[in-house]
C-alpha cells in the first residue's frame, strides 16, 4: 500500500486502486451503496412528513455518499476494455469524467439543502412530527455506524488503509447525523430555529467535501499525484543492483491505475543485455513496492564510472499489465 493513500481525504469521485482492484473491495462498496441508500430513503420519508429542513440537509448528505458508487461503478466498467487504436491507453480517464459529474451533483445538492434552509430562516414554518424526526436522524446515525463497522472490516480483511480510512469518514457523518437530534430538541424546548440552523451547518459540512472532492478530482485531470508518490517510485528503483542513479521520475493516474516513466544510469561498460536485464529487475522492483502500478515505461542511460552523461540513451520500454 502507497504510504501517500494512508492519508486519504474524504472525497468523492476518485477510485482508490486498493479498493477497486480487489473483489472484496468492490463488494464493501456495493454493500455500503446499499445501506446508506436505504438510510437515506427512510429520512426523506419523514422529510415528506415532518418537514424538517436539517433532516432534508442529513439525508442529501447521505444519499450523495451511496449515490457516489453509482457512476464510479460505470467508470469502472469501462476501465476494463482494453486499448483500442483509438484509445491506446484504454478507458482509465472515463473515472475522471465520473468525477466531475459526481462533484456537480454534490454540489447540486448542497445549493438545494442550503437555499431550503435560509428560506426557513427567513420564512419559519413549524416542524411535526419531532420525535420521528429525531428518530430519523438516529436512524440516520445507525446506517453510518453500520457503513463504518463494514468498512473497517473489510479494509482490513484486505489490508486497505483507504477503505479503513473511508470507514472512519462514515463514522463522522453519522455524528453529523446526530445534528438533526439536537435540531429536533430545540425545537422541542422552545427555538424554532434551530431546525434551519442545523441543517444550514450540515449544508456547509456538505461544502466542505465538495472542496475536498474538486481538489482531488482536477489534480488528477491534470496529471497530478499525491506528494511522496515520486519519491517512492525512486526509491524503489535505486535498490535495484546496477542501478547507478535515477536520473528522472514522471508518473500520473490513468484512473485507478499508475503509470510511471523513469530513467536509469547504469555503468557506461554494460552491454545491452546486461542493461536489458537491469531495466526488467526495476520492473519487478517497482511492482513489487507499488501496488497500484500497472505501466512503467524505463529508459536505461549509460553513465561514466564518475557518474557523467555519457553516450545516447538506449530505449527500453516495459508495460507492466497487472
Amino acid at each position: 500500500m502507497m504510504a501517500t493513500q494512508k492519508e486519504h481525504d474524504h472525497t468523492h469521485g476518485v477510485i482508490d486502486a486498493t479498493i477497486a482492484t480487489t473483489e472484496r473491495g468492490i463488494w464493501a462498496v456495493k454493500w455500503s451503496f446499499v445501506i446508506l441508500g436505504v438510510t437515506a430513503g427512510l429520512q426523506l420519508v419523514v422529510v415528506l412528513l415532518a418537514g424538517s429542513v436539517a433532516l432534508l440537509a442529513d439525508a442529501i448528505h447521505n444519499l450523495g455518499d451511496s449515490a457516489t458508487a453509482v457512476p464510479l461503478w460505470v467508470a469502472f466498467m469501462l476501465v476494463r476494455r482494453k486499448p483500442s487504436e483509438r484509445f491506446t491507453y484504454g478507458l482509465g480517464r472515463v473515472e475522471d469524467l465520473a468525477g466531475v459529474m459526481i462533484v456537480a451533483i454534490i454540489l447540486f445538492s448542497a445549493i438545494v439543502a442550503g437555499y431550503e434552509a435560509i428560506d426557513r430562516l427567513v420564512h419559519p414554518q413549524p416542524v411535526r412530527l419531532l420525535g420521528w424526526v429525531a428518530a430519523a436522524g438516529v436512524i440516520g446515525f445507525l446506517g453510518n455506524e453500520a457503513v463504518a463497522i463494514f468498512r473497517i472490516r473489510v479494509g482490513r480483511q484486505i489490508n486497505s488503509a483507504a477503505l479503513i480510512a473511508d470507514g472512519y469518514h462514515a463514522r463522522t457523518d453519522g455524528l453529523t447525523s446526530l445534528a438533526v437530534v439536537v435540531g429536533a430538541a430545540g425545537v422541542l424546548l422552545g427555538f424554532p430555529l434551530a431546525d434551519p440552523i442545523v441543517g444550514l451547518l450540515i449544508t456547509l459540512a456538505i461544502l466542505a467535501i465538495v472542496w475536498q472532492s474538486i481538489k482531488a478530482v482536477l489534480t488528477r485531470m491534470l496529471d497530478g499525484i499525491e506528494p511522496g508518490t515520486a519519491d517512492q517510485i525512486r526509491h524503489a528503483a535505486e535498490h535495484v543492483a546496477g542501478v547507478r542513479q535515477v536520473l528522472a521520475v514522471r508518473a500520473r493516474w490513468l484512473g485507478h491505475r499508475l503509470a510511471a516513466e523513469l530513467d536509469v544510469a547504469v555503468g557506461g561498460g554494460e552491454t545491452v543485455r546486461t542493461a536489458e536485464g537491469i531495466a526488467a529487475a526495476v520492473e519487478r522492483q517497482l511492482l513489487d513496492h507499488i501496488p497500484a502500478l500497472s505501466m512503467a515505461h524505463v529508459r536505461v542511460r549509460p553513465v561514466e564510472a564518475a557518474g557523467g552523461a555519457a553516450d545516447a540513451p538506449e530505449h527500453h520500454h516495459h508495460d507492466l499489465l497487472a
